[in-house]
């Protein structure tokens, strides 16, 4: 078992600590540029790449992105409740609450955990997740409406080829060799760049409030685990089903909240802090959780 632990950890521990060195060394790396590429390009190509690859009955694939769906929509609503009981400000504290980090950590530790079925299924939450980002929590950060939201989101490569990875899912489509040998390639740069980027933030973001934001991490992954569970419980979700949408639910705050928080002007380093401590805290209960979730 801590072999098999040791196999799905180290190559996400050993990348992040690469983009870690990389950022404390003072070596420029153009995070922006390479945000975009995998954002615009990348992740793109690995959606549709990872769909054609495996047999995901749509029924199963709909049921993950429900329970990931309905985790969110209570970890939202309780998460709402608790800033209002602390008077905290529900723009700045909410997103980092709602919205996991289960694209750069939670997609490659499903690939390894579970396989192409595991990173499969794992796409239907990060689909959750970007489409909830791109609208309910830019609505919270910004002063934009629903419509220049959605127009947002209409634009962004991720959702195109979330709808076509979901058509080709229920139609039983292959793609032609020739296209999928292509997004195959280039897909296949998306999750080490996510985690090497994820090991820069990690160097350069700053802690500044201690207390609150490891508060806040644990309620993140221990709240997101626990409301992960309740969900597949109400839900009947069970076996690699299950353990993924656990895994997703139990990731750290995500990066791109930092992002949306400076770009806003919501206390941005506050929630860089939640964003490394709560990382941090997750490298620690990680094994622990693979520990459960992992297959006798």
């Amino acid at each position: 078992m801590l072999s098999e632990l040791f196999a799905i950890l180290a190559p996400i521990v050993i990348s992040v600590l690469i983009g870690f060195i990389w950022g404390r060394s003072g070596t420029a790396y153009p995070a922006d540029f390479v945000s975009r590429i995998v954002m615009y390009v990348g992740t793109p190509c690995l959606i549709i790449s990872a769909m054609s690859k495996v047999e995901v009955d749509a029924a199963v694939m709909g049921e993950v992105m429900l329970a990931t769906a309905v985790a969110m929509f209570a970890m939202g609503v309780l998460g709402w409740l608790m800033l209002r009981s602390f008077k905290l400000d529900i723009p700045t504290y909410l997103p980092p609450l709602i919205f996991p980090n289960n694209g750069n950590m939670g997609l490659p530790l499903c690939l390894f955990a579970f396989g192409q079925l595991g990173l499969a299924l794992a796409l239907g939450s990060f689909m959750v997740m970007m489409i909830a980002t791109f609208t309910v929590g830019l609505l919270l950060v910004s002063e934009g409406g629903w419509g220049d939201r959605f127009k947002d989101m209409a634009r962004q490569p991720v959702i195109h080829s979330m709808i076509i990875a979901l058509a080709m899912l229920v139609t039983g489509t292959h793609l032609p060799r020739w296209i999928d040998n292509t997004v195959t390639l280039i897909g296949g740069f998306a999750i080490p760049l996510m985690t090497i980027t994820l090991g820069v933030s990690l160097a350069t973001l700053k802690i500044v409030t201690l207390g609150r934001s490891f508060g806040f991490s644990i309620a993140r992954i221990f709240g997101g685990l626990a409301l992960g569970w309740l969900s597949c419980w109400l839900l009947n979700v069970e076996g690699v089903s299950r353990s993924v949408v656990l895994l997703q639910s139990a990731m750290p705050v995500a990066v791109f909240n930092y992002l949306l928080a400076l770009r806003y002007d919501r206390n941005p380093q506050e929630i860089a802090a939640m964003v490394v401590i709560s990382t941090l805290v997750a490298f620690v209960t990680l094994p622990f959780l693979l520990a459960v979730l992992l297959p006798a």
